[in-house]
C-alpha cells in the first residue's frame, strides 16, 4: 500500500512538471487573445467545433513554444532565483523527455488547427512558434533588442484567431497585432526592471541590465504606452467597433500610460510592479470591451 502511495505521488509530481513546462496559466492570455481575434473577424461563434479546435490548437502550440523556450534556456534559468526551480534547471525532467513533450504538443496543436479550423491558422501558429523559439529565445543572450523581436510572436495569437475565422489576413488582423505588440513592451520592460539582477546574473543583456539608471527603460516604456493609445482606438476608427469600445479603450489606455509615466518618474520597483499588474489587467479588459461592443 505504501509503495502505491509513493508511486502515485511520483507520478503526480512528474505530471506537474510537464504541466509547468507548458505554462498553461501564463498561456491563458494567449488563448483569450486568439478567441478575441476570432470574434473580431466575425467568426461564427455558433460553430462550436471550429472555435474549440482553434482554442485548443492555439493553447497546445503555445504550450509547446513554452517547452522549447525552457529547454533552450535551462542553463540561464538555473542561475536566476525566480526560475531555478523550474523542471529543466532543477533536473526533474530530462532534455529528451522535454523535447518529446514539446514536439507532441506542438504537432497536435498544428494538426488540430489545420484540420479543425484552416491551414492559414496553422501556418500563423507555426510562424509564432518559430519566431519565438528559433529567433527570439537565442537572441535574448545577445541583445536588449530581443525584447522588441519577442513582441512579434507575442502579438500573433489574435492573428491566429482571425485567420481561423476569416481564412485571410485583412487590415483588422494587423490592427489587433499592433495593439498587442505595443502593449507587450511596457509589460516586458516592467518585468525586466523588477528582475534586473536576476537577468544580469544569467547573462541576459536586457535593457535594465545595460541601462542601470533606468532612464532608457523608463523612456521607452512611456513611448510605447503613448503609441498604444491611438492604436488601441484604431478598431473604432476602421469600423470594427463602436463608441462603447472607443470610450473604454481611451480610459484604459490613458490609465496604462499613467502607470508608465509614474514608473518613468520614479524608476522604482514598486512602480514597475504596478505597471506590470496594470498591463496584465489592461489587455483582458480591452478584449472584453471589444467583444462586448462587437456582439
Amino acid at each position: 500500500m505504501k509503495t502505491d502511495v509513493v508511486t502515485v505521488a511520483a507520478t503526480h509530481t512528474r505530471t506537474s512538471d510537464f504541466v509547468a513546462l507548458a505554462k498553461p496559466r501564463l498561456n491563458m492570455l494567449v488563448v483569450v487573445s486568439a478567441v478575441a481575434g476570432y470574434v473580431m473577424a466575425s467568426g461564427d461563434t455558433g460553430d462550436v467545433l471550429r472555435l474549440l479546435c482553434m482554442t485548443i490548437g492555439t493553447g497546445l502550440v503555445a504550450g509547446g513554444a513554452s517547452g522549447f523556450n525552457q529547454i533552450l534556456e535551462r542553463e540561464p534559468d538555473g542561475l536566476m532565483q525566480r526560475t531555478r526551480l523550474r523542471p529543466m534547471p532543477d533536473g526533474r525532467l530530462s532534455v529528451r523527455d522535454a523535447i518529446l513533450f514539446a514536439v507532441v504538443l506542438t504537432a497536435a496543436g498544428l494538426i488540430i488547427l489545420a484540420v479543425g479550423a484552416n491551414l492559414l491558422s496553422a501556418i500563423v501558429a507555426f510562424a509564432t512558434l518559430a519566431s519565438y523559439a528559433v529567433v527570439y529565445t537565442p537572441l535574448k543572450k545577445r541583445t536588449s533588442f530581443a525584447t522588441v523581436v519577442g513582441a512579434v510572436p507575442g502579438a500573433l495569437p489574435p492573428v491566429i484567431g482571425w485567420a481561423a475565422a476569416a481564412g485571410t489576413l485583412s487590415r483588422g488582423a494587423w490592427v489587433l497585432f499592433g495593439i498587442v505588440f505595443l502593449w507587450q513592451l511596457p509589460h516586458f520592460l516592467a518585468i525586466a526592471w523588477m528582475y534586473r539582477e536576476d537577468y544580469a546574473r544569467a547573462g541576459f543583456p536586457m535593457l535594465p541590465v545595460i541601462d542601470p539608471d533606468g532612464r532608457s527603460t523608463a523612456r521607452q516604456s512611456v513611448v510605447y504606452a503613448a503609441a498604444l493609445l491611438p492604436v488601441s482606438l484604431a478598431p473604432t476608427l476602421v469600423g470594427m467597433t463602436g463608441t462603447l469600445y472607443f470610450a473604454g479603450a481611451l480610459i484604459l489606455s490613458l490609465l496604462f500610460l499613467g502607470l508608465s509615466l509614474r514608473f518613468a518618474l520614479s524608476r522604482s520597483t514598486p512602480d514597475a510592479r504596478r505597471l506590470f499588474f496594470g498591463s496584465i489587467t489592461y489587455l483582458p479588459l480591452l478584449w472584453l470591451l471589444m467583444i462586448a461592443d462587437r456582439l
